[in-house]
């Protein structure tokens, strides 16, 4: 499998270590919904993370939260409660649209405010190791003192130093210093005790502490939106490294933008859309193929055209998954010769789509094999099939479709009771009890399940 690695602006060759994958990925900042653009990153890494484990790799996989910032104060007072009870909020938000995306959890997703001690001690070592400086109640990283500084970003610092300016009133040495621990400024405003005083982190140092505390040193894989790159990931590098004397990470992958307008999406701009809002109108499966329809490195566009045909998509691909799993109650009889072709062709597919995946996780090449494998498919079940045919496609087709987060939604806890619901309407009409039939498929339908008569019996899917 091959990477592109921010850090050398390559693609290499992503070599997994002991069977384990170490990476880390920044989350969001709490302090509302996230957005179209925010579940990018989401979906990428998720993506990612998925792919090296269906490799047959065990990845632990670390995603923070930052509970405690300025953005997080600001929308406290707004709403006049506490830090604490905005971040629970939009934590328990946050996972209400990821598990709707079909993003998986993380291995741990640990919080800024529980890593305090652990901060507090890498700051220690900075300052100890004079890569960092007291400045009142603040402690500022010293960019001056790391010689690699700029290596991820890759700019030119010197052009960006003559651009910078540093406002008189600001007590740091150089533009490019920043802030590692800041200062309570005033009564009431969130704080931990600190041997400089009552305050809390900077934003950089709180992934440092996350990432050696739950990873170590010299993790595998460490990614972010390409928005990150410089000055966030460029601080996170410099700082643990200067503090632990090793390497932070061995790549840096980073998505690229969405826009809107040709115009990057973003909560500033006030150009964003929240996705459980796309998603209201299109689906969460729809959002997550248009997240995922281009190279994850790619600027993609947003718009309402595009969000429609992601839902098409989307539609395209679970209704195979009902077809199959509807065929797979009747199946009978030997493979046929048509059969055989498909398998063949499906296996052909797969090696392609793996091919994809390895090269840099191409899932919009990797998603158009799987698209000509939905063709083939769907030429072949419209007859009667085989068992085996059925066991064929179920183990290449639709693991492949759950994969990439687009499995059968039918497969789920309710499904003995949408069965029990169909045959209890079934039985209503033989009895010639259309009312009864009709409210069935009504009460259904409210729950989001769209029921298809056929010849062959009754099929439903989720809309």
């Amino acid at each position: 499998m091959k990477l592109f690695n921010t850090l050398t602006r390559q693609k290499e060759e992503f070599v997994v270590r002991n069977g384990e994958v170490k990476m880390y990925v920044c989350g969001p900042t709490v302090y509302n919904y996230f957005h179209i653009g925010n579940a990018r990153c989401f979906v990428v890494f998720d993506m990612l993370r998925r792919y090296l484990e269906y490799r047959g790799n065990k990845v632990t996989f670390v995603q923070n939260f930052t509970d405690v910032d300025d953005k997080l104060i600001r929308a406290a007072k707004e709403n006049s409660c506490t830090v604490p009870e905005i971040a629970e909020k939009y934590i328990n938000e946050y996972f209400t649209d990821a598990h709707r995306l079909g993003v998986n959890d993380a291995t741990v997703h640990p919080r800024a405010t529980e890593n305090i001690d652990k901060i507090i001690e890498i700051v220690e070592q900075l300052i100890e190791k004079g890569h960092a400086y007291v400045s009142g109640n603040d402690v500022y990283f010293d960019s001056q003192s790391d010689s690699e500084y700029g290596k991820l970003s890759h700019h030119n610092m010197d052009e960006l130093e003559a651009g910078a300016r540093i406002d008189v009133s600001e007590i740091k040495k150089h533009p490019f210093d920043f802030a590692l621990w800041k200062g309570k400024k005033e009564e009431g405003e969130i704080s931990w005790t600190s041997p400089w005083g009552e305050g809390r982190p900077g934003w950089h140092i709180e992934c440092s502490a996350m990432v050696n505390k739950y990873l170590g040193t010299d993790i595998d894989i460490h990614g972010g939106g390409v928005d990150l790159i410089f000055p966030h990931h460029e601080n996170e590098i410099a700082q643990s490294e200067c503090a632990t004397g090793c390497t932070l990470a061995r790549f840096w992958l980073h998505n690229g933008h969405i826009n809107v307008d040709n115009k990057k999406m973003s909560k500033s701009a006030g150009n964003f859309f929240l996705v459980r809002d796309a998603a209201g109108k299109y689906g969460y499966k729809a959002v997550r193929f248009f997240l995922l329809s281009s190279h994850y490195r790619s600027p993609i566009n947003y718009s309402d055209d595009i969000l429609s045909q992601a839902l098409a998509a989307v539609e395209r691909l679970n209704n195979c998954l009902v077809n199959i799993d509807f065929a797979a109650k009747n199946a009978q009889g030997d493979l046929s010769d048509r059969e055989k072709e498909s398998i063949s062709f499906i296996n052909s597919k797969k090696q392609e789509f793996i091919e994809a995946m390895d090269d840099d996780l191409n899932t919009a090449d990797a998603i158009g094999y799987l698209f000509e494998m939905t063709r083939d498919i769907n030429s072949v079940i419209t007859d009667q099939v085989s068992a085996e045919y059925i066991e064929n496609v179920k183990s290449v087709y639709v693991k492949l479709c759950e994969l990439l987060g687009f499995g059968n939604e039918n497969a789920d806890d309710d499904v003995e009771y949408i069965e029990e619901m169909i045959a209890k309407r079934t039985e209503a009409k033989k009895a010639k009890n259309f009312a009864e039939a009709d409210a069935i498929r009504n009460e259904l339908l409210e729950k989001g399940i769209i029921l298809e008569d056929t010849r062959q019996g009754v099929k439903w899917k989720r809309a």
